[in-house]
């Protein structure tokens, strides 16, 4: 085998091939030391003298399917300028490790389209192996990401888990990318993130959040300049909990004929009208049920009323069209309308600032399931370390479909 071989081949430069071994199925390529190449691996000096060897062995780049060792002798030398014995590093390998630099390009190369445990499969080698050398590399590239270019970001939390277990999740809303994961939710989990982030010196225009009190408090104490943005998915997803409480307790109320109608509505009250089905009569059941109970008639198209708050051709007509909202939700008699206009009318500022920055928690919705979908395939997580920089690396992964 030439050197040109071991270095186009296996990246490994400055050594001379010895011989060729077969050993139960594996190839086991010889080489040392060239003599004039022996520096100190602590200051890299040239004046040393030769004290033994150690022999390792370096897992490489298959041939095939066929696994493939470098043997080494390691030279030990005594360096003239640092008065200690060193081993010398070896360049193509990493000398805590058992694999060379390219065998770990080559893992991480895998994990673009296959699994931790199809990998090890393949290779032949521990799963945990391969979950080393992808943890390591992800550690390297987010460990502490660049925090600077921050102008507009989305906070929410993920449950990760029974026990009411969550994660607070920060996305940059101009890349894609998650630039935090926090334990737990509230203000707690967000104060590592504020303070690197007033390290860094951002310049935050806007923050989408939902309408947590904890989020809330915690922004505006962090970021006194920046623009509360309540996401609009997550007022319309208040008031539909609000209203199946209304739908739960007109059921209690109703007579036998009411139960029978009102019975089974819940999710087309909650569905937008266009979504409804017309081949299993969705409309007609809908509607049978709004005739029978004004509250929930008034209830239902005030929520589709609430919906075109973000829908106005400016700031000024959406303000109007708010108030007249809260006017009509606070006269209409119904005890959950009056509590959802006095929560529209108390966060109504963060509301209106959709029309000055367009931005919603949507493209963190999308990251969140992206994580659920992670999760699931892997059947969860034991190193809560390593799960977190997977989702900090959810940008640049790639989804296709498999048929």
């Amino acid at each position: 085998m030439s050197t040109s071989l071991l270095y186009h081949a296996f990246g490994i430069q400055g050594y001379k091939y010895v011989n060729t071994k077969y050993r139960g199925g594996a190839v086991i390529f010889t080489i040392t030391h060239k003599p004039d190449e022996l520096v100190c691996s602590h200051c890299g000096s040239r004046q040393v003298a030769r004290r033994g060897t150690v022999t390792r062995r370096f897992r490489v780049v298959p041939i095939g399917r066929k696994p493939v060792w470098i043997s080494l002798a390691i030279q030990r030398v005594f360096c003239m300028s640092c008065f200690l014995v060193r081993q010398v590093d070896p360049g193509f390998a990493d000398r805590r490790r058992s694999y060379t630099k390219a065998f770990e390009r080559y893992v991480l190369e895998l994990s673009r389209f296959a699994t931790i445990k199809d990998i090890a499969a393949h290779l032949g080698v521990s799963w945990g192996l391969v979950k080393d050398i992808q943890k390591r590399n992800l550690m390297m590239r987010y460990q502490r990401p660049k925090l600077g270019h921050l102008k507009r970001i989305a906070i929410d939390e993920i449950s990760i888990g029974k026990g009411h277990r969550y994660l607070t999740i920060v996305l940059c809303l101009e890349t894609g990318a998650v630039v935090f994961v926090g334990d737990g939710k509230g203000a707690e989990a967000l104060a590592p993130f504020f303070k690197r982030l007033s390290r860094s010196r951002a310049k935050v225009e806007a923050v989408a959040i939902d309408m947590s009190p904890a989020y809330i408090s915690a922004v505006m104490e962090n970021l006194p300049n920046a623009t509360l943005v309540f996401d609009h998915f997550h007022v319309i997803n208040l008031y539909n909990d609000r209203l199946s409480n209304l739908r739960r307790t007109l059921y209690h109320e109703a007579d036998i004929l009411g139960k029978k109608v009102i019975k089974g509505t819940r999710w087309l009250l909650l569905k937008n009208p266009e979504n409804l089905d017309e081949e299993r009569q969705e409309p007609q059941r809908l509607q049978k049920a709004l005739d029978l109970n004004q509250p929930l008639f008034t209830a239902y198209y005030m929520k589709e009323d609430l919906r075109q708050i973000w829908k106005q051709p400016s700031k000024e007509k959406a303000k109007t069209f708010l108030i007249d909202w809260v006017w009509r939700a606070g006269s209409s008699g119904i005890s959950m309308l009056k509590k959802m206009a006095r929560t529209i009318a108390t966060h109504s500022t963060g509301i209106l600032a959709y029309y000055d920055f367009p931005i919603s928690t949507g493209p963190l919705e999308g990251t969140n399931n992206k994580i659920k979908t992670m999760k699931r395939q892997a059947y969860g997580f034991r190193d809560m370390e390593f799960f977190k920089h997977k989702i900090m690396a959810l940008h640049q992964a790639t989804y296709a479909l498999v048929g």
